[in-house]
């Protein structure tokens, strides 16, 4: 009875973050759950129809995926995307951002937009601008590199060029909103910390890495992680530009999940797959917070 009255006489947080709770419970804990379920059937559209056609199977749908290579494939293109896409968009971001930082003048305001605009603009309408790009006959890329006498390149038409293509268009398609962290960022660091590092005849590089850069630390760890993490679930720009083709070269890891379980309907076959991804994308951020340094107060 003394914890229930506890309870009621403390019930205000609780209130507070119900829904927050209940709307995660429902839409994350849960399918996760169910998931998890699924990935030991054998559920497909007959077993929707009808669950007796549901059978449970084990861990064979994780052993398929051990000898499946086209899965295989797809895990090599995702770290492939993550460990070049990553850090350009991460480098990028940072500079565009302490550029952005030095002037509060109209332009610079302007450009804040041009910037930001490729994060908030429809992926479909992103794919056919640089599907024109990329083209190979008649793109605009191509064009300017035979004016130089280069010759035509299949930016989608090459395993390996076509994953670099796609790393291009999603580090600048995801520029924009890591640079506003940034820039937020940089404006919350006291001034009197660079007024100091004048006066005492520290230099503009100086300042930028003795000074920014160390107090960016969660900015940059923050970024970091959330980059990792979006990059590991790298979909929207395989699946429009190229299908995962050619021969799966470009295929990654949630592409591969969606079209088993979307347009294969091997529902369990994609759950499995899911949840391989699930524990990569634990292990690297656990992995980050284990890496991250410890506190440093400035």
């Amino acid at each position: 009875m003394g914890t229930v009255k506890n309870l009621m006489k403390n019930r205000h947080p609780y209130i507070f973050i119900a829904p927050a709770i209940i709307i995660l419970t429902v839409f994350s804990i849960i399918p996760i759950v169910v998931a998890l379920f699924i990935s030991f059937t054998d559920l497909n559209l007959k077993g929707l129809a009808d669950w007796s056609n549901i059978s449970f199977i084990g861990l064979e749908n994780y052993a398929s995926l051990l000898s499946d290579e086209v899965f295989h494939r797809s895990i090599f293109n995702t770290f492939f995307y993550v460990i070049f896409g990553v850090p350009l968009v991460i480098f990028f971001s940072l500079s565009i951002a302490l550029l952005l930082n030095y002037g509060s003048s109209l332009l610079f305001k302007i450009f804040r937009g041009v910037y930001y605009m490729p994060s908030i603009t429809n992926i479909i309408a992103v794919a056919v601008v640089w599907g024109y790009l990329y083209n190979t006959e008649y793109g605009l890329i191509n064009y300017l590199l035979s004016l130089v006498h280069v010759d035509k390149i299949p930016w989608l038409g090459e395993p390996t060029i076509a994953k670099i293509s796609l790393i291009i268009l999603a580090v600048w398609k995801g520029i924009g909103i890591n640079m506003i962290i940034f820039l937020a960022a940089l404006q919350g660091i006291p001034k009197m910390y660079y007024e100091a590092a004048e006066i005492d005849g520290a230099n503009r590089f100086q300042r930028l890495f003795y000074i920014t850069i160390p107090l960016l630390r969660f900015a940059i760890f923050f970024v970091t992680v959330t980059t990792l993490i979006g990059w590991l679930q790298f979909f929207e720009e395989p699946f429009i530009m190229t299908k995962g083709g050619p021969l799966d070269g470009t295929i990654s890891m949630s592409l591969f999940i969606y079209k088993n379980g979307f347009q294969f309907s091997e529902f369990g076959y994609a759950a499995a797959g899911s949840f391989v991804l699930f524990i990569f994308i634990i292990i690297v951020t656990l992995l980050q917070f284990k890496l991250r340094k410890s506190d440093t107060d400035y």
